[in-house]
């Protein structure tokens, strides 16, 4: 008995994991080597390394794809690891990558890896997908551009022609209001003070190379018009017009063909000054809360709004004056053209001799739509 206890006594016992995926327990101090094994039932472990999870294995994001990041640690060979029944490779650390597509709600993700003893994990972790509120506000602001071509004429070449005192004083005021309070930004409006035909026609040609199909145009004019009844046909009077000679006049017909050619999404023309009734047809202005913002502005617009009809029209305008104030005094986000003429309308009746006119261009591809101006986000 005491030579087998000191037998006993001289032997050494560990335990060591190999890549035979068991467990070995080796015997020392023997004249050879005895080997026991014992499989092994541990299942591999996997963690998720990004997204973050919650503790219930939960994620959220406004993202439509995603990349998920994880690691699966075991004793033995790991032999496969698959999300949602695609097999990933393993790098040698036993990380993984793959980039998940996901559906608007919640979309359950299945992870399973297996070790070469046939032990299998399983993990089910939930990532909720929601999609961002888009507004139409967003769309806007994404997709287009807001350009603005502001002409004020005071000061006539011809002796014959009166000078004026406002229009290159209400398009100064009309800028700051929109680049201040609106999304029109500074390098995307042009301010034409005075200017000869050519000046015109060369903003005009220029805008026709610019305004892409998804962008907004305001095109403001004051200064002298006239109207030509016989020949039924309405003129802006640049800064070199003479009353000898229609040469140098503009008349709508040639604005109508630029408005043609200019292929924005919406385009806003405003005008003081005596103007062709022709240019557009009259129609009755809807009430504000009967407009739908996202559906108006999808529809291609081409409206125009005059400080009269074939009248004459007063220097100091009250068109202009209740023009800018309600733009100023706007509270909400989107603010159409026809809320604006309709807000402006009476008082500008109220406190002049002329009745102001809006309406749609025609022939130029209006369909329906309005111009829509947004307010600036401070």
């Amino acid at each position: 008995m005491v030579l087998v206890a000191a037998f006993l006594g001289g032997i050494s016992l560990y335990a060591q994991r190999v890549k035979s995926n068991t467990v070995k327990f080796r015997l020392n101090n023997l004249p050879g080597e005895t080997i026991q094994s014992q499989p092994d039932s541990v299942p591999p472990v996997i963690n998720v390394l990004e997204p973050s999870l919650n503790n219930e294995g939960f994620y959220m994001t406004e993202n439509s794809e995603i990349e998920l990041l994880g690691e699966v640690t075991d004793d033995s060979k790991i032999r496969f690891i698959a999300i949602n029944k695609e097999v990933l490779t393993l790098n040698k650390t036993g990380i993984f990558v793959t980039s998940l597509k996901l559906k608007p709600g919640e979309n359950p993700v299945r992870l399973k890896a297996m070790d070469d003893c046939s032990n299998i994990a399983e993990r089910i972790i939930r990532i909720e997908y929601n999609p961002p509120v888009v507004t139409l506000a967003d769309k806007i602001s994404t997709e287009s551009t807001y350009y603005a071509l502001l002409i004020g004429i005071d000061d006539y070449t011809d002796r014959d022609m009166e000078d004026l005192e406002n229009p290159v004083r209400d398009a100064e005021k009309l800028y700051q209001t929109l680049t201040q309070r609106y999304t029109f930004d500074p390098e995307n409006i042009q301010i034409l003070k005075n200017p000869v035909r050519t000046d015109i026609i060369n903003e005009l040609d220029r805008l026709r190379m610019k305004v892409k199909p998804s962008d907004n145009l305001l095109i403001f004019y004051a200064g002298h018009g006239y109207y030509d009844e016989a020949a039924q046909i309405g003129y802006w009077l640049p800064a070199d017009a003479t009353m000898k000679s229609t040469a140098d006049w503009f008349p709508n017909s040639t604005l109508v063909n630029h408005l043609r050619a200019i292929q924005s999404k919406h385009t806003l023309l405003i005008t003081d000054a005596c103007f062709a009734g022709s240019i557009f047809k009259s129609r009755s202005v809807s009430r504000a809360h009967e407009i739908i913002y996202d559906r108006i502005y999808e529809l291609p617009s081409r409206k125009a709004m005059t400080s009269g009809t074939l009248t004459e029209v007063p220097d100091e305008s009250p068109f202009i004056k209740y023009l800018i104030q309600r733009l100023k005094e706007n509270k909400e986000t989107y603010l159409s053209s026809e809320e604006l003429f309709s807000s402006m309308k009476m008082a500008v009746i109220s406190n002049s001799n002329v009745l102001p006119q809006y309406g749609d261009i025609q022939n130029v591809g209006n369909e329906g739509g309005d111009f829509i101006f947004l307010k600036r986000v401070k």
